[in-house]
């Protein structure tokens, strides 16, 4: 017997230009779906700036062009975008990233365009951060490939298959047992089911850049001496999450023309 559908309820979302593009709020009429870290004062992170080290203080970050290496969650995070319209941009470099916003029938869209020199390497994910409890799950289809990252010693990947993350259930987020995780999941879709509430996050590109999905699970094992729980979900264009570690097949190029699209769609 399948289980009943849950209904579908309208997303609302809400984004700070000034504070790196931040996706500040994401909610339906009954639930926000953004975590806030507590730790963390709102001036700590509105008063970053490029170069500064990573302020996890929760809500959604737009990492680009890496996520992870001599650049901490990307170069954007921590600088102003530049409004246009319905649409905003930034730069990185030689690179500039274009996000459009926009929500229909309770569906939240973010279509992104990057440019930059022809087949440049890129990574961009979307670094989502929920407010969810320990009963909640992720659910993704079959049984794809897993790229554990930075396991079991900084530096190295250890590869495994969904749900595995070295010995951790990467579907299943509590209670806190003391682990942190980060993995790449070769996926294109993930549902997170929290009690009644069912969030819906799909992504592609019209390109033959790969996409993938980043998992952080964190219930207590991080930082080292005062850790606390965060649980990350990073629609990914590309498949790692160091772009000076990752192999050619497993980040995006840009096109001969400098270009190069790709959207996420979320749903209540």
């Amino acid at each position: 017997m399948t289980e009943p559908r849950t209904p579908a309820r309208p997303l609302m979302v809400r984004t700070d230009l000034a504070l790196g593009g931040r996706w500040t709020s994401l909610a339906t009429p009954d639930r926000e779906w953004l975590w806030r870290n507590p730790r963390v004062p709102a001036a700590a992170r509105a008063t970053v700036a490029p170069g500064d080290p990573f302020v996890d203080a929760g809500g959604g970050e737009e990492c680009f062009p890496t996520i992870n290496g001599p650049s901490d969650h990307g170069e954007v995070w921590s600088r102003p975008w530049t409004p246009s319209g319905p649409a905003a941009r930034v730069e990185a470099g030689d690179l500039a990233l274009t996000r459009r916003l926009t929500t229909h029938d309770g569906t939240v869209r973010a279509g992104y365009t990057v440019t930059g020199p022809p087949a440049a390497p890129v990574l961009h994910a979307v670094h989502l951060l929920l407010d969810v409890g320990p009963g909640a799950r992720l659910e993704v289809p079959g049984t794809p490939d897993v790229l554990v990252v930075e396991w079991p010693n900084p530096g190295d990947t250890t590869p495994a298959t969904w749900p595995d993350a070295g010995g951790v259930p990467l579907d299943a987020l509590g209670p806190d047992d003391g682990t942190a995780r980060c993995a790449v999941v070769a996926t294109d879709r993930v549902d997170v089911v929290d009690g009644a509430d069912r969030l819906r996050l799909r992504w592609g590109t019209p390109s033959d850049a790969p996409v993938s999905l980043v998992v952080w699970r964190n219930l207590g094992g991080w930082p080292d001496g005062a850790p606390y729980r965060s649980i990350g979900l990073e629609p990914l264009l590309g498949a790692e999450t160091n772009r000076d570690r990752a192999g050619q097949d497993r980040v995006a190029h840009l096109d001969g023309g400098g270009r190069l699209e790709w959207w996420l769609e979320i749903a209540g």
